[in-house]
């Protein structure tokens, strides 16, 4: 953990649940009481029912996605505005189910971020390594390239945060050697503050891949983790305040 900074813990809950599903999971959510910020990123759907059920409660709620144009022909997709007009306050980009499913470029995660910031989300951007760059002895080079693309002027000023996640340990079960993440995570700090400066100082940096409760004491304990961004763990209200607990 990085002095000073709030740890934020957030739940990708991806393309999982019925609205039903939905809310019973964010009134199990909004009971927790920890000392890390929380956040739940629902399918856009579930949005509006998601914050409606946390209302009251200090939890946050986000998108998964955003598209780059504020407004437009743009069959399918949703706009930063409008996860703002649903109740969001975050968004997730860069996501490296998204960049392989989709094709994202690190061009494209730069613009939906230029458009979250314009509507007045948070974005967490993700990068991260493939399993193939890691055994390359690539990893910092790869993260830090994303980070320079990815990432728009104004990043760390307006308050946006950075998620690490190897693409090798997303759902997997597997997850790198804490002295791999610390170094991942310390090399992005660097970065970030060669870049923005003393504002980087206070960037969020979240780890994500295959966190869980019996996991994420020694991942959160880890320098410069400020956070995590937690896939299947998020999706049981217990696991994913367990892995808040941690944290605080």
């Amino acid at each position: 953990m990085t002095p000073g900074i709030r740890p934020l813990i957030a739940g990708n809950w991806k393309m999982h649940g019925t609205l039903a599903e939905a809310s019973r999971l964010a009134e199990g959510v909004k009971g927790g009481a920890t000392g890390a910020d929380l956040l739940v990123c629902p399918p856009f759907l579930h949005i509006p029912g998601v914050v409606s059920a946390l209302r009251g409660s200090s939890v946050a709620v986000g998108g998964q996605d955003c598209h780059a144009a504020a407004k437009g022909a743009h069959t399918g997709d949703v706009s930063a505005a409008m996860l703002c007009d649903a109740g969001a306050t975050h968004v997730i980009l860069g996501h490296s189910e998204r960049r392989a499913d989709h094709g994202e470029t690190d061009a494209d995660v730069r613009a939906k971020a230029e458009s979250a910031l314009a509507a007045g989300l948070t974005p967490i951007v993700c990068v991260g390594e493939t399993e193939d760059q890691r055994l390359a002895g690539e990893a910092e080079h790869v993260v830090e390239a994303q980070l320079a693309g990815s990432l728009p002027d104004g990043f760390a000023e307006a308050g946006g945060v950075v998620a690490y996640e190897p693409v090798w340990a997303i759902g997997t079960g597997r997850t790198p050697t804490e002295d791999d993440i610390a170094a991942i995570h310390g090399a992005m700090r660097r970065a970030l503050v060669g870049r923005f400066g003393k504002p980087a100082e206070a960037t969020r940096l979240l780890y994500g891949g295959s966190v869980k409760p019996g996991n994420a004491v020694a991942i959160l304990a880890l320098p410069h983790v400020d956070g995590a961004l937690v896939g299947g763990a998020s999706l049981v209200a217990a696991d994913f305040l367990a892995i808040a607990q941690a944290a605080g």
